[in-house]
């Protein structure tokens, strides 16, 4: 039985996906659509900077700040008491 609920939920899955693939619409449609206006593209450096360099720099300064405002004193592990 088990065999049997694992092929019924992969089968609606590739169809539910099969669906929504045929359904959408294309990523680089060549027809505008009305009100579309699309501005300049990013450069090399504007698309490093926005999608790895902030990140990565959001990541450091919370981290960082995580590092800083950590009030316990103990940094090693306790060890567990025998019983």
């Amino acid at each position: 039985m088990d065999k049997k609920n694992a092929l019924r939920a992969g089968a609606l899955a590739a169809g539910t996906t099969l669906m929504m693939l045929l359904m959408s619409s294309p990523a680089f449609a060549n027809i505008r659509d009305d009100g579309d206006d699309p501005g300049k593209g990013l450069s090399v450096g504007e698309t490093l900077g926005l999608y790895v360099l902030a990140p990565l720099a959001l990541f450091a300064i919370i981290a960082g700040l995580v590092m800083v405002l950590d009030k316990s004193k103990d940094r090693q592990p306790k060890a567990k008491a025998k019983a």
